[in-house]
């Protein structure tokens, strides 16, 4: 991994952490992410005319990876609401983020993307703070209670996340490798906009569109960009370097994210989240020295 592709992962991981700010901020957390796409779509069309060149035309693997993408991050996003939603998020948190332990595997197997030991150490410190940091107490206890409550829907939809996203991890990997990291993003940006578009047409949410444009308009428009910002900057990372090194090291939005809540959200700092900060950061600049 080069220092180009490990600035673009962290600067993703910056734009990821505050994007879910804005949404932590909004009213209808759906419809909200609904209108970010919209503004990060209508931007990145708007700004197509202006790029060098002509838009290459897709071939039908890459329509069929933008789509696989889109359908798997779609439902990251589906299930993790659903978890959220109905269970507690120091039990569905550190769930969702089992992709890494599938990361690596599809990287070997479908990939031949090969770790090092410094690297794999890396990731294990990465996980295990993106795991402990909702915990609400450090005993085995509490480390154990997701596994004893297999049966709780919110603790299966939060697996079924961390599984679905690693899915979506190797489309993305293998989009970026056969087509322009650039369009890859916007195709896969236009098709979860479109599944998004059909999830809105159900009629919980008719009313809850223009409301959540009236109250959150400015953050609505200062989310496009962003949005934007952040997709385009990991699928960029991510055709310079190994899968596995590249989503352990956006986890770095994680600690990022506590910052912002201590800072502007008022949020609690506890020695478990300050512990588990601490071995994502580790972790990343393991993985940093293990890319060289």
């Amino acid at each position: 991994m080069s220092s180009f592709a490990f600035s673009l992962i962290l600067f993703s991981g910056l734009m990821h952490a505050l994007w879910n700010l804005l949404v932590k901020r909004s009213r209808h957390k759906t419809v909200f992410i609904w209108w970010m796409f919209v503004c990060s779509a209508l931007l990145f069309t708007l700004m197509l005319p202006l790029l060098p060149g002509t838009f290459p035309a897709p071939d039908k693997t890459v329509m069929l990876l933008g789509a696989g993408g889109a359908c798997c991050f779609f439902l990251y996003h589906l299930c993790n609401g659903r978890a959220y939603r109905s269970g507690d998020l120091s039990l569905t948190y550190p769930l969702s983020q089992t992709s890494m332990l599938y990361v690596p595997l599809w990287g070997g197997l479908l990939l031949d993307e090969r770790l090092t030991v410094a690297g794999g150490s890396g990731m294990l410190l990465v996980m295990t703070g993106a795991c402990f940091i909702q915990l609400r107490r450090l005993s085995l206890e509490e480390m154990l209670r997701p596994v004893r409550n297999l049966s709780d829907p919110s603790v299966q939809a939060a697996l079924a996340a961390g599984f679905i996203y690693s899915l979506g991890a190797v489309i993305d990997k293998s989009g970026v490798q056969r087509y322009s990291p650039l369009y890859f993003t916007y195709l896969l940006v236009i098709f979860m906009l479109g599944l998004m578009t059909v999830n809105l047409l159900r009629s919980r949410y008719r009313d809850q569109v223009l409301t959540e444009w009236r109250e959150n308009r400015g953050l609505i428009l200062l989310s496009g960009p962003v949005m934007m910002g952040s997709f385009l900057s990991f699928r960029y990372g991510l055709s310079l370097s190994p899968m596995s090194y590249a989503v352990a090291v956006r986890q770095v939005s994680v600690v990022i994210g506590v910052l912002i809540g201590i800072m502007f959200l008022g949020e609690r700092c506890g020695r478990i989240r300050i512990a588990s900060a601490f071995l994502i950061v580790v972790g990343v600049f393991l993985i940093r020295l293990a890319a060289e």
